[in-house]
């Protein structure tokens, strides 16, 4: 790997940087396909998607009880590990539970209450890995919210994750279903024989399931739609480059379409970093994923003319995860505005975020951060406004009202107000 200047990138390459659809538009069309035969076909659909997209025969999909079963068969060890972290998530989110309010002024009670929806629906990856942490990421923010009844779907296999069914159990999943891609997704927003329809469909998932919420959307509500994951570390020549290698990599063995990029404002430091890399890179055990991930026209080391030509990269990249290992961390971060979540100093790697810290890494990809922010409490609620007015407060409005109304031509609105003065 090689020490880019960002200044000599062409156009192609800064697109390949910035606009990441990791191919996801190109799969609507077979995703389309798969949603109308769940829908139209049912628990069939869904077997016959598990023996073509899996390899398995499913026989029985809710897999519930294996979850609790799979809580008390995991090693001790994995089980404290899994209850630390689900704990750490818990007490991160219970602290963005808003409370209801209420405020009167001259005869005006306005208010603001919030509602858990009653049903959502989790997609919890699997594929060539497994994910308790994400078990425990799109589970727990919703039981927090005080979410009824939270269904989650997880890919089928000959021998399903245990890590990943104990994760569900401990965040407090009510059911699971072992369905797998776009089908988990058609099944939770439309309902099978098994699977009750949900409200909203979250998680992370490949270009498969990104579809299947970008198709369903609309029909349910969903979280959004998220691509392969991404790092961007900003550093300066007080970094250590051992450390930002070690971060690239890291999120490098997620996905071979994975976007893995550093801008460091010190051309030494970025040579040192691309080197760190291409050593740690060849000592891993997911070696062939890493590697495609980093020879990617997405990833990079890139050496900034100087601070600023590096946070204006960083706002236009608005990364899922933004590293900054630099001399004063916290004032640098403060001039990037888009990022999903930040990580501050050399000891805070993005794993840190990943697992066990209590933030959420449930995150927006592809320059999503620049619009919206990752998984919350916020996400399984609904707000609503509330009002009540005496007669001298609505009129001391009714002039207000009844000229704006009039303005828009809509006169039983200023006749609804009119109505209540009348003797």
């Amino acid at each position: 790997m090689d020490a880019t200047p960002l200044g000599d990138l062409d156009a192609d390459r800064r697109s390949a940087l910035l606009d990441r659809d990791a191919g996801v538009a190109g799969a609507a069309d077979r995703v389309a396909d798969v949603v109308d035969a769940v829908r139209a076909e049912g628990d069939a659909a869904l077997r016959r998607y598990a023996r073509e997209f899996d390899g398995v025969e499913v026989s029985d999909l809710d897999v519930t009880d294996v979850a609790a079963e799979a809580y008390d068969a995991v090693d001790p060890d994995l089980r404290d590990a899994v209850d630390a972290a689900a704990a750490n998530v818990r007490a991160f989110h219970e602290a963005q539970v808003p409370e209801d309010w209420e405020r009167t002024d001259e005869g005006r009670t306005l208010g603001r209450r919030f509602r858990p929806i009653e049903r959502v629906g989790a997609y919890v990856p699997g594929g060539t890995a497994a994910y308790p942490s994400s078990a425990i990421m799109t589970v727990v923010p919703a039981v927090v919210a005080g979410v009824e009844e939270v269904a989650v779907a997880t890919p089928p296999a000959e021998d399903l994750s245990n890590a990943t069914l104990a994760a569900l159990h401990a965040a407090g999943a009510d059911e699971v279903y072992a369905v797998g891609g776009a089908q988990a997704v058609a099944a939770l927003a439309y309902g099978t024989e098994t699977i009750d329809p949900v409200q909203t469909v979250v998680g992370p998932g490949g270009k498969w399931v990104t579809a299947a919420k970008a198709q369903v959307r609309g029909d349910v509500a969903i979280d959004f739609l998220a691509g392969p994951s991404e790092v961007l570390v900003l550093a300066d020549g007080t970094a250590d480059p051992d450390l930002v290698a070690a971060d690239l990599v890291a999120q490098a063995e997620h996905d071979p379409h994975a976007s893995v990029v550093a801008v460091v404002t010190d051309r030494a430091t970025a040579e040192a970093v691309a080197a760190a890399v291409d050593a740690r890179a060849a000592d891993c055990d997911r070696a062939d994923v890493v590697a495609a991930a980093l020879d990617g026209d997405q990833s990079g080391v890139f050496v900034a003319a100087d601070e600023d030509e590096a946070v204006e990269f960083a706002e236009a990249y608005a990364a899922e995860h933004l590293s900054v290992q630099a001399a004063d961390p916290a004032a640098l971060a403060d001039r990037v505005d888009s990022a999903g979540s930040v990580f501050l100093g050399p000891d805070t790697p993005v794993a840190a975020g990943d697992y066990a810290s209590g933030t959420n890494h449930v995150l927006p990809t592809g320059g999503g951060a620049a619009a919206f922010g990752g998984l919350s409490v916020d996400t399984f609620l609904r707000a609503q406004t509330v009002q009540e007015l005496d007669r001298a407060a609505l009129a001391d409005l009714r002039e207000t009202i009844t000229t704006l109304a009039e303005a828009e031509g809509l006169t039983a609105h200023a006749e609804s107000v009119e109505a209540r003065f009348r003797e």
